[in-house]
């Protein structure tokens, strides 16, 4: 991949990573169906640190494997804040928890968590990637 399609595959992700967000936030505001809001917040922050990655011009099948890497190179050598690499640990253990366990009863306070977690991820990535 050249680096034209590297940015191009980058846009579209931070892109995606916004209508997913918009996605996100209109279903939180009906109060219902919270566990579709915080999958739908957990995914724009997946793509938009895809769109990161895009830039590299490096991807990985799982989803662990794609924040793993993340957090190992941008979080841990400081690109971006700590406290980010925790709040994208906690979107995940939410998102499994809303889509896998049963049991689970999203709260309002936590999904708008997500959501915030989630919009400040995409502005910190927006920033980044129109670094000169």
């Amino acid at each position: 991949m050249n680096e034209e399609s590297a940015k191009s595959l980058s846009k579209y992700r931070l892109s995606k990573a916004k209508e997913t967000l918009q996605t996100a936030k209109m279903i939180f505001s009906t109060g219902k169906d919270l566990s579709s809001a915080n999958n739908r917040a957990y995914y724009a922050i997946f793509y938009a640190i895809k769109a990161i990655l895009a830039i590299e011009e490096i991807d990985f099948k799982r989803h662990k494997d794609v924040l793993s890497y993340f957090n190992k190179q941008y979080v841990n050598n400081g690109i971006f804040p700590k406290m980010i690499g925790r709040k994208i640990s906690q979107a995940q253990r939410i998102r499994e928890d809303s889509d896998y366990d049963d049991e689970y009863e999203p709260s309002l306070e936590k999904t708008e968590n997500q959501l915030q977690t989630a919009q400040e991820l995409i502005d910190l990535v927006e920033e980044y990637l129109n670094r000169p």
